[in-house]
Parts: C-alpha cells; sequence; structure tokens
C-alpha cells in the first residue's frame, strides 16, 4: 500500500502514489512517464497517473524544487515480489550466490560449498541413465545455466515467454491478491545498508527437477517426467488440485483461478502462438523448456537424418536475453556450451540441499570491485 501525495514543481500539481525504493539517492524524486492517459483503449485508459501535467518544455527530463506533500489517501499497489535481503544468505539458505574475483581465486568451489547437497542415491525416486537408447532412443537430456554475473535484471526473458507460450496477462486486480501466471520471474535481492545497497538479480523459471516434488503428488499423472529429462505438463488431465504449487519449493507453478484468456475474440487468435495450448480456468501452468520449440527441431533433425546441433534450439527466454546470460542445450553432449558450463566450478543448483537435482542451474556471480571503492563502503557501514 502506498501513500498518496501531491507533487507540485513550478506551480503545477499532480497526484502520485510513494513507493519508496532501496538505495534510492537522496532528496529526489523519480517519475514515470507514459500513464495516466485517457485515449489509449481499454488497457491503456486510466492506468497509472499523469505526470505530464508538471513537466515543462524548459526542462522535460529533470527539474528542481519539487514539494511534495501528504493528501491523507493510500493506493493500492500491484507487485509480483517484495523487497528481499541476502544480509543473513551464508547462515540460511544461499539462493543467490556472489563473491568477488579474490574469492574465486582462492575457491572456485565457493559456490557449490554453501550447502551440503545429499548423495545422488538417497533418495526415493528411481535412478535413471538418460544415455542408456532403451530409455532415451534419441539420447538427448535438455538442460539449462544462467549465469548471475551477466543478468542485469531487464526482464526481457518474462516478456518472451508471456509472448511465446500464450501466458496470460491477468491484471492489477489479480496481482494483487498474489495470482500473477508469469512462467519465469526476475527476482531481486539487496544486500548491505539499504540506503547504499548493491543489487542483485535472479531469473527463476522451472527446475525441470530429476527428483521433481510436484510429480509425486500430483493424484492424475497430469505433471509427468519425460524420456528427455523434462518435467512436462498435460494440461488435460490436471483437475486443478494445486498439489504441485505446493509442494513445488521453487514456487514456479501458475494457476488459473480464473478464464484469462479471451476465446471470443477473432483478432485475439491470431497474436497468440499456434503452437502452444491455451490454458483454461482450473488448469495448472509452468515453463515447458519452450517443448515446442523443441518438437520443431527434431522433426527438422529426422526430417534431414542428423542429430540436433548444439545451439539449434534457443528457449524464448535465451533468445531475448541481450546479456546471452540463459544457455539452454543437450547435457548429454559433453562438448555442448551448457554441459561446459555446468561442469564450471561456480555452477551451482538452487535449494540443492533438497535432493531435487535441477536441470536449471546458476553460474555464482562473480564481481570484480574497485578495492579502494569496496574499502570505503566497509567503513561507511561501520560507522
Amino acid at each position: 500500500m502506498a501513500i498518496g501525495r501531491t507533487l507540485e514543481i513550478g506551480g503545477k500539481k499532480a497526484e502520485v502514489p510513494v513507493w519508496i525504493q532501496a538505495g534510492h539517492p537522496d532528496n529526489s524524486i523519480t517519475v514515470f512517464l507514459g500513464y495516466g492517459r485517457r485515449r489509449a483503449g481499454r488497457v491503456g485508459n486510466g492506468a497509472g497517473f499523469n505526470l505530464y501535467e508538471v513537466r515543462t518544455s524548459d526542462a522535460p527530463w529533470t527539474a528542481t524544487g519539487a514539494k511534495p506533500a501528504k493528501t491523507g489517501t493510500t493506493y493500492k499497489l500491484a507487485s509480483t515480489q517484495g523487497y528481499q535481503t541476502i544480509e543473513t544468505m551464508t547462515i540460511n539458505r544461499p539462493v543467490m550466490r556472489e563473491g568477488t574475483i579474490e574469492e574465486y581465486k582462492n575457491n572456485p568451489k565457493f559456490a557449490q560449498e554453501m550447502t551440503e547437497a545429499p548423495e545422488r542415491d538417497f533418495t526415493l525416486y528411481p535412478n535413471v541413465d538418460y544415455k542408456d537408447p532403451n530409455y532415451n532412443k534419441l539420447g538427448y537430456a535438455w538442460g539449462m545455466t544462467i549465469d548471475m554475473s551477466s543478468c542485469v535484471g531487464c526482464n526481457a526473458c518474462m516478456i518472451a515467454c508471456h509472448s511465446e507460450n500464450n501466458v496470460a496477462v491477468v491484471g492489477k486486480d489479480q496481482v494483487v491478491h498474489g495470482r500473477h501466471m508469469h512462467w519465469i520471474r526476475v527476482d531481486a535481492y539487496y544486500q548491505g545498508d539499504r540506503d547504499n545497497p548493491s543489487a542483485h538479480f535472479q531469473p527463476v523459471p522451472c527446475m525441470q527437477c530429476e527428483n521433481a516434488p510436484c510429480e509425486q503428488v500430483c493424484p492424475v499423472g497430469a505433471t509427468v517426467h519425460s524420456s528427455e529429462g523434462l518435467n512436462d505438463m498435460v494440461y488435460n488431465r490436471c483437475i486443478g488440485t494445486r498439489y504441485c504449487s505446493n509442494n513445488c519449493p521453487y514456487k514456479v507453478r501458475r494457476f488459473n483461478f480464473l478464464l484469462y484468456q479471451d476465446w471470443e475474440t477473432p483478432q485475439f487468435k491470431m497474436m497468440r502462438n499456434p503452437d502452444v495450448s491455451i490454458r483454461s480456468r482450473g488448469v495448472m501452468e509452468k515453463c515447458t523448456y519452450c517443448t515446442q520449440r523443441i518438437n520443431l527441431s527434431r522433426i527438422d533433425s529426422e526430417r534431414e537424418d542428423r542429430a540436433i546441433r548444439d545451439g539449434e534450439i534457443q528457449t524464448a527466454c535465451q533468445q531475448a536475453c541481450p546479456a546471452q546470460a540463459i544457455v539452454f542445450g543437450n547435457v548429454n553432449d559433453p562438448e555442448s556450451k551448457v554441459s561446459r558450463l555446468k561442469a564450471q566450478a561456480r555452477n551451482y543448483g538452487m535449494l540443492g540441499e533438497l535432493n531435487t537435482r535441477p536441470r536449471t542451474t546458476y553460474l555464482a556471480e562473480i564481481r570484480n570491485p574497485n578495492p579502494e571503492l569496496e574499502m570505503h563502503m566497509q567503513h561507511a557501514e561501520r560507522g
């Protein structure tokens, strides 16, 4: 819930909600243009607040002398996550792992040693050999790595996933109730003093766990493991118990509480991806590693009587990532890029101590800070 204020600049006033951000410079206010429009169609009309009312032609981007004043009102803001901190992550679960280049040189496996993963055979799940031709005829086993040193938190992967997989845009009211639908999210973590923190970003899709907790609790077998290691969803089996969502430690499954998709407007049919099914009310959904793209490459390779080449398949999030932080491929191929990345010392699985054996793993963030700047920040934190 945000506090309502009026913002006065040069005698002009506009009403705005206030959202305090960690690390924002003191004595400054950031506003966003393009909202509060009245003739933008049913999606754009009335969304947000019109700050063009206080903008002038002689100062279009920055202005001085702003005078905020309380209005005594509140405004409900819709956000898919709250602020998070990693100040105690070495004590609790180190979900996002980072270190300096000096720490990496002294101990390259620092990310893997933060938690103790259970032994591979310490499980009730059957161990599957994905190189066994009797089980996996084509020999593919798909996996992904995400380089935390490269991710800049731009959220391009989220937009690409929405477009590729016909993910519903549910609107502010549903987001306020915690019913967002995106298949990949970008978590933001702040480390250090709130006035001057360091920010870290972590994309979180479905982990495609080998020992998938979601599969064991589904009463109708709507989520199953494929012979190529994918944690698949069979939408027309799902009866909406949401047991899988409750059992997922990564919280990456989404439930259609309502019929979010408009099935009646003919024009909407043309904007959807015809290779991806449209989900309805009462159905769970999640990241599929863009299985439609995998199938398309499989068909092309079989037609040409060859194996799928490394890099031939790109997931939507990988394709859209401007920093090339996401890499996808066949982990059965030791020469594939994803296999070489997973072999690095800084590769780790999120919540690996749960023995879920995720197919999506991360490369720990390595920072190379200026030593003098780091020393100055440490002195400032100590007071």
